[in-house]
């Protein structure tokens, strides 16, 4: 499975979507059949069993990864980054599972791979959104364990379809032409003053 899935690009609208991958399914599935095992094999009564079994399903869906979206949309100029959570959903009674972040697009600077520690499992890899009010904030939470080069095609899809290389000659021409002009001021000055 790769980082994320493009579920519609258009001109205007980038939708991209991550599920669960296998290592979450594993370990939910491995989880939960200890406490049922444990629920079938022992002798207690049957409330030991319901806890047994009810406890595993807690840990493993809490270990599981979220289910993740993000959508760019220009003509709105916004980001909606949402994710959803079977184990806030279960928690808090249906209340609470997806969160919601929503960003101006006009306010993204940058893309970036970011290279993180994965407890137990070694180096991941997520994308960070850098914004020009200097807060960072991450396009996915669970980052991608050996699998930088699809962290890196979607950063560079990102960047195509914002038009961040665009952005950022057009700034630096503004600054040269900002530094030029200041230049030429000064020396108009000087040549005043003499």
């Amino acid at each position: 499975m790769g980082y994320m899935t493009v579920e519609e690009h258009s001109p205007t609208l980038l939708h991209l979507k991550r599920a669960p991958g296998i290592r979450s399914w594993s370990l939910l599935v491995g989880i939960s059949s200890i406490g049922l095992a444990a629920a079938y094999y022992s002798s207690d009564s049957i409330l030991w069993k319901l806890f047994y079994i009810s406890g595993c399903l807690f840990v493993a869906m809490q270990n599981m990864e979220e289910w993740e979206e993000a959508v760019f949309d220009k003509t709105n100029n916004l980001i909606e980054l949402k994710t959803f959570s079977l184990y806030a959903y279960v928690l808090t009674l249906w209340k609470k599972g997806q969160e919601k972040v929503v960003l101006d697009m006009a306010h993204l600077r940058d893309v970036c791979v970011q290279e993180e520690r994965v407890r137990y499992l070694g180096k991941g890899y997520l994308l960070m959104l850098r914004l020009a009010t200097g807060f960072s904030y991450p396009l996915t939470q669970s980052a991608m364990l050996r699998g930088r080069s699809d962290v890196e095609a979607v950063a560079a899809l990102l960047k195509k379809f914002v038009g961040l290389d665009e952005l950022r000659k057009r700034s630096q021409q503004e600054e040269e032409e900002d530094y030029g002009g200041d230049e030429e001021e000064d020396s108009s000055e000087s040549e005043r003053e003499l």
